[in-house]
């Protein structure tokens, strides 16, 4: 089916994110939050976003204008009924993502393929509380999604060929490159992989083995990374990581995944990043300061 309108469920930083990919991309996007104040927030940071685009010549000042004119907001899910392909962007719940999913079921016309961005949460279970499990699909974007070309798609056990070329198609025409997750295993291949390191990078600073900027340094310099796992941690953010981690570890009980305890610390205390102005690395005067001593 042709997807022409999108409805994004979610408008903090991923949903912010998609539907600023979407929009530029020519799409109608309807943006939904359970208020209005996240609305507004997300729109200013979405027009100061694509002006930084403009500044660097990635876009011009009329494609901005027009992706803005692509953009609505609404607090009522109810708005999702005309929508072609409906993309999920809330917290790393399923008790919440699946709550979401049984009221877009209800609401969304019959050939709506209704798609969630999770970084660890089996596609299936989601699914599974709608009567079109072949209609959904995992579409797992990375932060920031502006600048991140990665989009991850996931097959639940019951996703159609149909849903999926669906998925693939869209991914592409916002401009991102895509992977396919052929088996609905909790954190497909990106996080499989990255939160492995992630969790061994946090280990090492938790035994006093080295800094996590030594550590970031090691993984750039030794193996070509753009990102240190640490400095990805704080960019992503702690807790989105560790909520990663536990769904991963809850489903296949692998201590690869179980988040060492000086996370959980962190996480505790408020210290998730960059959105909070410290993590592994103290972000409080607008650069990223090491500031861990061992």
């Amino acid at each position: 089916m042709a997807v022409k309108k999108v409805f994004v469920v979610g408008a903090g930083l991923m949903g912010g994110g998609i539907t600023q990919v979407t929009a530029t991309a020519g799409y109608e996007v309807v943006m939904r939050d359970i208020a209005q104040e996240p609305l507004d927030k997300s729109m200013k940071e979405i027009e100061r976003s694509l002006g930084k685009f403009v500044s660097k010549e990635k876009i011009t000042e009329d494609q901005a204008k027009k992706a803005l004119a692509n953009i609505k907001t609404t607090t009522e899910m109810a708005d999702a009924a005309d929508a072609d392909l409906v993309v999920e962007a809330v917290f790393e719940k399923i008790e919440l993502k699946q709550d979401v999913f049984k009221q877009l079921d209800e609401i969304c016309k019959p050939d709506c393929i209704l798609a969630t961005n999770t970084s660890a949460i089996s596609i299936t279970s989601i699914a599974s509380v709608t009567k079109r499990p072949e209609k959904v699909v995992g579409t797992h974007f990375f932060s920031p999604v502006p600048m991140m070309r990665l989009c991850e798609l996931i097959r639940g056990l019951q996703t159609s060929d149909e849903t999926l070329d669906a998925a693939i198609d869209y991914a592409h025409t916002i401009g991102k490159e895509t992977v396919v997750v052929q088996k609905d295993v909790a954190g497909f291949i990106a996080n499989r992989v990255g939160l492995a390191m992630s969790a061994v990078a946090i280990s090492l600073v938790e035994r006093g083995v080295a800094t996590p900027e030594d550590i970031d340094k090691a993984m750039k310099l030794g193996f070509a990374h753009r990102m240190g796992p640490l400095e990805t941690s704080d960019l992503t953010g702690i807790d989105v990581l560790m909520n990663a981690m536990k769904a991963i570890y809850n489903e296949t009980q692998d201590e690869r995944y179980a988040p060492p305890e000086l996370m959980q610390r962190m996480v505790a205390a408020g210290l998730l990043g960059r959105k909070t102005g410290k993590g592994w690395y103290d972000y409080s005067t607008g650069e990223q300061v090491s500031y861990w001593k061992l």
